[in-house]
């Protein structure tokens, strides 16, 4: 199951359609950003034991914190973060 853009607009607690485009490209980089420190190209490659649902929570955060930070976003900080949501899923190589 995939993140859609109302989700997201939801958890962020936005009530307008007036930053559509960048939560979108927000959502894009989240899911990139993850699927880097997870080591994978798609969240499939790490098998059907995986649920998506398990990779919102990191997915949503890192969306809030880039629209949030959106000039001075620490991109240190949100990847020590996200390793450390991730961990357990992190493949051990590429």
């Amino acid at each position: 199951m995939e993140l859609k853009l109302e989700q997201v607009k939801n958890y962020l607690r936005v009530d307008t359609t007036e930053d559509d485009e960048l939560i979108s490209s927000l959502l894009f980089t989240a899911k990139k950003l993850c699927l880097g420190i997870l080591r994978v190209s798609s969240f499939s490659e790490l098998g059907d034991e995986h649920d998506f649902d398990e990779f919102k929570i990191p997915i949503l955060y890192t969306v809030a914190y880039l629209y949030e930070h959106r000039e001075n976003a620490d991109f240190r900080e949100l990847t020590l973060i996200l390793r450390a949501l991730l961990f357990n899923h992190r493949k051990e190589e590429f």
